[in-house]
């Protein structure tokens, strides 16, 4: 009996949603989050509502593309999508905030498995020359999410309740769940599945520790006492895990991975990139209302643009790996994510919001060549068997500077505006609070907004220049990639060459 072939357009769909899902659910719960505080009593706690999702979202990443590799895409995207259903499912029936949280965490574990395993499947379905575009349009799910998230999540919580934030998620869970039951054929696997259980733990013990840290940097107060005693465990726990890889013959990351110096470098570059376009996404609408005052349902807007050009990025992207050296692609993304990156850095404080919509354009393209072709060019520098654990580290790098910078970041605005209140006595940070939202900025005294704004466009200017400083580290990083220059799918061959000589 011939067995049946995937459904590629049914299982692009499946995966076209599971990123929605994913894009949309950090907007979506902090539209809500106000009124998830106020109705749980749990303000202190607040940050923990995305924290934890973050952690566990990241701790579990390599362990699901470890298993992809093991098992199979297939059971591996169906028990993550289990998981988030019932955590989803949990997180709007809790009734206080510790209960929330924990089901937070366990949403973040099923999460983990869908961006990573998404992109996985993609290698497997598409050929070498669509992946770039289909990676494209599976990218416009951010864009997508990023003008939606806030509309549906205000209509959600004004005609039902918060709890069906999370509620929503069950039935298009479901369905996603089941397109990848019926349309999803791959071949068995008849390997012996051998886990390393012991360096699984010490590699989530690492992240969880190293994005822990990361967290508690973020916070207005700094207990210095667990950040460093957060810092001395991952380093304790990255060594034992470098150790422990290097003697397991299934290792969860392959340190032969980190041989290929092209790979690293892709990573490396992911990973600021990734952390510069948190600056964009976090900041702009935080100048935007703060210092332009422009409404909070037409702040988000200023990035869309961003979004809409990724998709293009995406699709240059296709025919630039088939003619380029990936050093080449990087050196080209990497100037127009200067460009953005040099325009927000040196931006005056009377800028006017349409200038936002160029700028972030400019960046989007770069944004989206850079993902792109980091991706699809890691998925080509590796071995078939390796695919799942080298897009779920590509993944994993990407969030891993994302959290760092969101922090870093976050104490380059708070000091940078308590410099500025330092300087303006009549000025609190209060007020500041009170200028970032329009509705509340009317209650401040008008003779003291124009001082406000140079305070808060003081705070943003040091976030935009440590962001140019990532975006000159990531191109000096490029230029470390030397030797002979081959295309991704010169790459490809070379290996494919090579295996079939052993």
């Amino acid at each position: 009996m011939q067995q049946r072939k995937t459904n590629v357009v049914a299982v692009t769909i499946a995966i076209y949603v599971a990123t929605f899902m994913s894009a949309i659910e950090g907007t979506i719960v902090s539209t809500a989050l106000p009124t998830i505080v106020g109705d749980l009593h749990g303000v202190s706690l607040m940050n923990w509502v995305f924290s934890i999702y973050l952690l566990t979202n990241a701790m579990m990443t390599p362990i699901y593309g470890k298993l992809t590799d093991l098992v199979g895409r297939k059971p591996v995207m169906q028990a993550g999508l289990i998981i988030f259903i019932i955590g989803s499912m949990m997180s709007g029936l809790s009734n206080s905030m510790p209960v929330l949280i924990f089901w937070r965490a366990i949403q973040g574990i099923g999460a983990g498995a869908l961006m990573p395993v998404s992109m996985t499947i993609i290698a497997d379905i598409y050929s070498f020359e669509r992946r770039a575009k289909v990676l494209g349009f599976n990218s416009s799910a951010w864009g997508i999410a990023s003008v939606l998230a806030p509309l549906i999540g205000g209509l959600i919580v004004d005609k039902l309740s918060w709890h069906w934030i999370f509620f929503i998620n069950v039935p298009v869970g479901l369905i996603t769940l089941f397109l990848f039951q019926f349309y999803l054929r791959e071949p068995k696997r008849h390997n012996d599945v051998k886990i390393d259980y012991l360096g699984s733990w010490w590699l989530m013990l690492f992240l969880l520790c190293l994005m822990l840290s990361f967290q508690l940097l973020g916070n207005a107060t700094i207990s210095w006492t667990a950040v460093i005693a957060a810092w001395v465990i991952s380093a304790l726990s990255l060594w034992l895990f470098i150790r422990r890889e290097s003697r397991t013959d299934e290792p969860v990351i392959s340190m032969d991975l980190f041989k290929n110096r092209t790979f690293v470098i892709q990573n490396a570059v992911a990973a600021l990139v990734s952390g510069f376009l948190m600056a964009v996404e976090v900041y702009i609408p935080t100048w935007t209302q703060g210092i332009l005052g422009v409404p909070a349902s037409l702040a988000g807007f200023a990035v869309t643009p961003s979004s809409l050009m990724w998709i293009v990025g995406s699709f240059v992207t296709g025919r630039l790996l088939a003619k380029w050296a990936p050093r080449r692609i990087l050196y080209l993304s990497l100037a127009f994510i200067l460009v953005t990156s040099i325009c927000l850095a040196w931006l005056p404080v009377t800028t006017a919001f349409p200038w936002f919509f160029l700028i972030t354009a400019i960046g989007g393209i770069g944004f989206g060549i850079t993902i792109t072709a980091t991706t699809v060019t890691s998925q080509h520098l590796v071995p078939a068997k390796n695919v799942g654990v080298a897009t779920s580290f590509n993944t994993l790098s990407r969030t891993i500077g994302q959290t760092l910078m969101i922090s870093i970041f976050g104490i380059a605005l708070n000091v940078g505006m308590n410099q500025g209140i330092q300087q303006y006595p009549a000025t609190n940070m209060a007020m500041l609070n009170k200028l970032i939202n329009p509705q509340t900025a009317t209650e401040l005294p008008q003779h003291l907004l124009p001082t406000l704004h140079r305070i808060l466009y003081t705070g943003l200017h040091w976030v935009y220049l440590i962001g140019l400083g990532l975006v000159i580290l990531a191109l000096l990083v490029n230029s470390l990639d030397r030797g002979v220059q081959k295309t991704a799918a010169e790459h490809a061959a070379d290996l494919n060459h090579n295996q079939g000589e052993l």
